[in-house]
């Protein structure tokens, strides 16, 4: 039996002659290097902060900043004039805005979530460390008693003597509302430099 010819050039080969297979190339997207992983005791850069943390943090150091404004308040109450008094409230808003905008900006890398809860924070930190320093004033000046009736009676009126303040017809004193807001804007402001600079290239 004769063997078939081989095809001529330019035309397929015959059924069931063997075809060679082309040169498999390789997938566009295929990874030219394996996975590395990071050597222990190191940490990849950092490329966003943590705003929950920071917020949580800013709440902290507000909380301590008010505290020692309290302490000083009550301290000193009794030798305080009205033009002392309102100074050192301003200054307290923009102490406390100060350390909570720097400690939200070098934790939360500028979000704007946490220099949003940071000016949130820093404004709450201003209004209760005034407020928390009013039920001492009155125990000291009274007694422990008097503060618990009145306690009873009215369970709001920190909150109420902050609200009006020096104001001499029971009206709003307007000092206190600013304090809130330069306390609100020095933390966005101190989060905003920090975040910026902290910011990874």
């Amino acid at each position: 039996m004769q063997a078939a010819p081989p095809p001529a050039p330019g035309q397929p080969p015959m059924y069931g002659a063997p075809q060679p297979f082309p040169a498999q190339q390789p997938y566009p997207l295929q990874p030219g290097q394996p996975f590395q992983a990071v050597p222990f005791g190191q940490q990849r850069p950092a490329t966003s902060g943590n705003p929950v943390g920071a917020v949580l943090l800013g709440l902290l150091v507000s909380l301590i900043v008010s505290l020692l404004y309290s302490g000083l308040i009550m301290a000193t109450y009794k030798d305080q004039s009205d033009s002392t008094v309102r100074l050192l409230y301003v200054a307290h808003a923009l102490v406390n805005g100060a350390v909570v905008g720097a400690v939200v900006g070098k934790v939360g890398y500028g979000s704007n979530g946490a220099k949003v809860g940071g000016a949130v924070v820093a404004a709450l930190g201003a209004l209760f460390g005034y407020a928390n320093a009013i039920p001492y004033i009155v125990a000291s000046s009274s007694s422990v008693q008097a503060l618990r009736d009145l306690l009873e009676s009215d369970p709001f009126f920190p909150a109420k003597a902050w609200w009006h303040g020096s104001s001499k017809d029971g009206g709003v004193d307007w000092l206190h509302l600013l304090g809130l807001l330069v306390a609100a804007a020095a933390a966005w402001g101190i989060a905003y430099l920090m975040g910026n600079k902290r910011r990874p290239a």
